[in-house]
């Protein structure tokens, strides 16, 4: 694992001089005008540079400092629950998961800061800042937990080149759900054909591991008509029988690939990251997976970034718009900070949206800009690049809704247990039925969601 911070990232600079100008002010000022900072790291060393890039020119322009650190997503999700559960937390944490603020802000373990959301609530679209206003069990009150920084949809990648030697056309992909996920089979089946033995159409994630997983199950949940699982009320919806079909059929038409052979076995086993991974390696055909980590990743390798093509969702099978399920990231101040004031400085002038922008275009562009009229305005977005273009329209411009975290943390708990993620094992290695496996999800879902009641406003 490799943590930048920034005391490695100032030992590593050329410019020793430079260096010493930056750190001896820190230490001057650490007690009263220094903030403690855990992010996540980027896919792509640009997404990196540009949080440094910021951070330099939030010290000049403001004479405080960020000790930041950069920490790869999976160890970050783990360092925060431990800072959490000891009490010996930083200043300012990038939620890492889905799980975390939610959970947090019903243990009342998180700052209320509703004072950084409103400088800039006007502009923001709205699903991004009310992805941030959480409940909390201890007050019984909503409030912002979370300053939205980021959010993302989950595209489709999918190889053209693959596609092309299987024997069909990008062109030709169909306009609807079910019809749009079967142009991939015959594609494998070409493939292999041809000698390509370790080739697959789908790069699921059927997992018990990490966010793809959650974000997979829903995604194909809502295309069936289950969006109801959670209602906005914060209620669990398992008596509706239109959601207990809709999560039974997302449970066959993602187990069926697997049992056919057309999902890598290794999936089985995969983390967040490992799709990734198996999609540039070329194992499968297409993937579904959030953000465009996937593109921005190969970006310097523009053979392969311009094979790529980033999709959004295809219709339903009904023909109308399906809804996409929107992710917000952004930080979080725990509760124990020592550095408040110095955190929520650091963080007002992070959500300015010229800051915003500057610090995500210069990541390539892998999260989206929540603040509609800069991504309209700015050709960056939806003009210079196609896949930026296309997550941009998912994202930002589609059909969308939050994730059900927002309407109750107890979704949380059922994710961090993974119960779908069983259902989908229950099926794929326990030959059960995805009506029996749906009924046994329910049921312990039902018994977690008792324990977070929901007090109306």
């Amino acid at each position: 694992m490799t943590v930048l911070t920034r005391r490695s990232v100032l030992r590593s600079s050329l410019a020793l001089g430079a260096a010493g100008a930056l750190a001896r002010p820190y230490v001057a000022n650490a007690a009263a005008t220094t903030a403690e900072v855990w992010f996540a790291q980027g896919f792509a060393k640009e997404e990196d540079a540009s949080f440094i890039k910021m951070v330099a020119e939030y010290e000049k322009a403001s004479g405080n400092k960020i000790d930041y650190s950069l920490i790869p997503f999976a160890p970050l999700r783990q360092k925060e629950v431990s800072a959490i559960q000891s009490g010996v937390v930083p200043d300012i944490m990038e939620a890492a998961d889905l799980e975390f603020p939610a959970l947090n802000s019903w243990d009342d373990k998180l700052l209320d800061v509703s004072d950084i959301v409103e400088t800039q609530k006007k502009d923001f679209v709205p699903i991004a800042v009310d992805s941030c206003f959480l409940y909390n069990g201890v007050t019984k009150k909503r409030g912002y937990y979370m300053v939205p920084m980021k959010i993302s949809g989950w595209p489709f990648h999918i190889w053209r080149s693959l596609v092309e030697k299987g024997g069909a056309k990008i062109e030709d992909l169909p306009k609807t759900w079910d019809a749009f996920l079967d142009f991939f089979k015959p594609v494998q089946d070409n493939l292999r054909k041809q000698g390509m033995r370790n080739i697959y159409a789908y790069g699921y994630q059927l997992t018990a591991n990490g966010v793809d997983p959650i974000a997979t199950y829903n995604a194909f949940m809502i295309a069936y008509g289950g969006k109801n699982l959670v209602t906005p009320d914060g209620r669990f919806n398992a008596g509706d029988p239109q959601v207990r079909a809709a999560a039974a059929k997302a449970l066959e038409r993602l187990t069926t690939p697997f049992k056919e052979g057309y999902v890598p076995p290794s999936c089985l086993n995969w983390n967040d990251a490992d799709d990734n991974n198996a999609f540039h390696s070329k194992l499968m055909v297409m993937d579904f997976d959030g953000t465009i980590s996937t593109e921005v990743a190969v970006y310097d390798k523009k053979e392969d970034y311009n094979d790529i093509v980033t999709m959004g969702l295809p219709l339903g099978n009904d023909g109308k718009p399906l809804t996409n399920q929107i992710i917000a990231f952004g930080p979080v101040i725990p509760k124990g900070a020592k550095n408040i004031p110095a955190a929520k400085e650091f963080l007002k002038y992070a959500v300015q949206p010229k800051v915003l922008n500057e610090y995500l275009k210069g990541g390539l562009g892998r999260w989206m800009v929540p603040i509609p009229e800069i991504a309209k305005s700015d050709p960056f977005w939806l003009v210079e690049d196609p896949h930026r273009k296309a997550y941009t329209e998912l994202t930002l411009l589609g059909q969308t809704m939050p994730i059900y975290e927002v309407y109750n943390p107890a979704i949380a708990q059922v994710n961090g247990e993974h119960l779908f993620s069983v259902a989908m094992f229950d099926v794929m290695k326990e030959g059960m039925a995805p009506e029996q496996a749906i009924d046994k999800a329910f049921k312990r879902a039902e018994e977690i969601f008792a324990k977070y009641p929901i007090q109306q406003a």
